[in-house]
């Protein structure tokens, strides 16, 4: 499977402490954990001794030992300790499943195929080296639908009159003007994508037309940037740039972080996130209310408009990927 080459998001770095962690990526369960050296791991929540799920056991000396048996295993996934026969060498068969694993935006991220890793790089988000922009990250948030769907989703500015009235926009402007989308490398890019909104941001002080820049920079990651009017804006120098990662948990259901990058280093990190949290949460049970929940990838599943080309691009880029997790 063609995702399995990819870099997903799984975790925030915080949670990742001194025990092992639970998780599922692509209807796989994983146990999560830190070796000795603070390093990230990654493997398949099985025990290969008898099963038992590894992220119900322990960390012991920089060694993941399994709540079963006691086995332990090493930052490599070998076995270098059975109880039972404490003078047993393991052989290098008796070996746990392993991915790759990493760190970057303050997340963990998983590569599930470890010989694709070489040839795959993460998601890219441009605003991560812009020292003048913070970053805050916001969620996670579980929400019953297809990680491609919350993609077009955060695409789409058709919608925000409705679901986020009085904030990114409102009922009585919500035509769409015409806007650019383009191909690119790793998927896509929507230009000139204009909206006339009460509250934009966090530090909004009056309505104005503001201007987004999207791009889609992974199959279930994208990224909005966008400069209000700075007579709309409280703080002066005021831009933002946000980034979606999302964890396509089943085909069904997904997790999402928002990483928050603003020109803005004195409101406290819980002013940004409310702000984005509001949002969402305006979002969410609308896309949980989608059927079907995976994103139909044949354009006559469903009625499009030419206010639709960025969410028409996505689809066929997923297309062109050879996407098959949460699409149909």
């Amino acid at each position: 499977m063609i995702e399995h080459t990819f870099w997903h998001p799984v975790a925030l770095v915080s949670e990742l402490t001194d025990q092992p962690l639970g998780m599922e990526l692509l209807g796989e369960a994983l146990v999560l954990w830190r070796d000795a050296e603070g390093q990230p791991h990654a493997w398949a929540d099985r025990c290969p001794h008898r099963g038992a799920q590894l992220s119900l056991g322990r960390v012991c000396n920089g060694h993941l030992e399994c709540p079963y048996h006691g086995w332990q295993f090493d930052a490599h996934g070998q076995c270098t300790h059975v109880p039972a026969l404490p003078g047993f060498k393991a052989p290098a068969t008796h070996v746990a499943h392993t991915h790759a694993a990493q760190e970057a935006y303050g997340l963990v991220w998983v590569c599930l195929q470890a010989d694709a890793v070489d040839g795959v790089a993460l998601p890219v988000f441009a605003a991560e080296t812009d020292a003048q922009l913070r970053k805050v990250n916001c969620g996670p948030y579980d929400v019953a639908t297809s990680a491609p769907r919350i993609i077009e989703n955060f695409l789409d500015m058709a919608h925000f009159g409705f679901v986020h009235d009085g904030w990114l926009g409102m009922r009585e402007a919500t035509a769409i003007d015409d806007y650019t989308v383009e191909p690119t490398p790793t998927g896509l890019r929507a230009t000139q994508c204009k909206a006339w909104q009460p509250q934009s941001n966090v530090h909004s002080t009056a309505p104005a037309q503001v201007e987004y820049t999207y791009e889609v920079v992974a199959p279930y990651t994208a990224v909005l940037t966008k400069v209000p009017d700075a007579a709309s804006v409280a703080l002066q120098g005021f831009r933002e740039s946000i980034a979606l990662f999302i964890c396509p948990l089943t085909p069904e259901s997904s997790r999402v972080w928002f990483r928050l990058a603003m020109a803005d280093f004195t409101s406290p990190d819980t002013k940004l996130q409310d702000f984005q949290h509001t949002i969402f949460m305006q979002d969410k049970p609308v896309l949980e209310s989608q059927t079907p929940k995976r994103l139909p990838l044949d354009l006559r599943a469903e009625l499009h408009t030419a206010a639709d080309k960025a969410s028409s691009a996505y689809r066929r880029y997923l297309k062109q990927q050879n996407i098959t997790f949460g699409v149909c």
